[in-house]
């Protein structure tokens, strides 16, 4: 996907980036709930797929918030235009593979490209894409309403994909709560742009009728 080189001598997180990018262990992680109430509601009446209607709002958040979009090349940073979801996919037998979920610019548009792109034959290798860091990485734990999670990282200075984890929604005094946990690079951002991520899912989720205006 196309992009440019982030001009670091000017990025006012210049000092911040490159204390980081030292580190062994980089990467911070926050979880929360967010309310999705409105948006089960209208997937439920529109014969919608939850699901993809989350990781809609997903797409949606990551690409309007810019660091979400930056890789590391050695020690310069490169800045995707928009970035596109792979995510874990259940298998039948228990065990889970990776699917790609392309950049849709309508839900209705994301579901047609996701259904084309998960019908195609699995790879059989869980790395074959791995040279592919355009993308963050989801995974989906219906079964379970986490409070806090960790992922498998690679160490090395150059893993750098964002990672995003949501979980079983409940019920909480009246509205249906679902956590969602983002673990990044902290040479690449700090919680504040996670901060915005929530917010922009959250008025997402706050009106489906909008952002989802396409059926599935």
């Amino acid at each position: 996907m196309s992009g440019h080189f982030l001009n670091i001598s000017a990025w006012e997180r210049k000092q911040q980036f490159e204390f980081f990018l030292g580190y062994e262990l980089p990467y911070f992680n926050i979880c929360a709930d967010v309310d999705v109430s409105e948006t089960l509601a209208w997937c439920r009446a529109n014969s919608a797929s939850f699901s993809r209607a989350t990781w809609f709002c997903v797409q949606r958040a990551i690409n309007a918030i810019e660091p979400f979009r930056y890789r590391l090349r050695d020690d310069r940073v490169y800045v995707f235009d928009r970035i596109s979801l792979r995510t874990t996919i259940a298998n039948e037998d228990g065990s889970f593979r990776f699917g790609a979920f392309p950049y849709g610019e309508s839900f209705a548009e994301f579901n047609r490209l996701a259904d084309a792109s998960l019908a195609a034959p699995p790879s059989a290798e869980l790395g074959s894409q791995e040279e592919d860091d355009a993308v963050i990485h989801g995974s989906t734990l219906p079964w379970i309403h986490f409070k806090s999670i960790s992922h498998p990282r690679k160490l090395s200075e150059q893993d750098c994909v964002p990672k995003i984890s949501i979980g079983k929604f409940q019920e909480s005094a009246g509205r249906i709560l679902m956590p969602i946990a983002v673990d990044v690079h902290h040479a690449l951002m700090d919680g504040l742009h996670v901060s915005r991520f929530f917010e922009h899912m959250s008025t997402d989720l706050a009106q489906p009728a909008s952002v989802l205006r396409e059926s599935a």
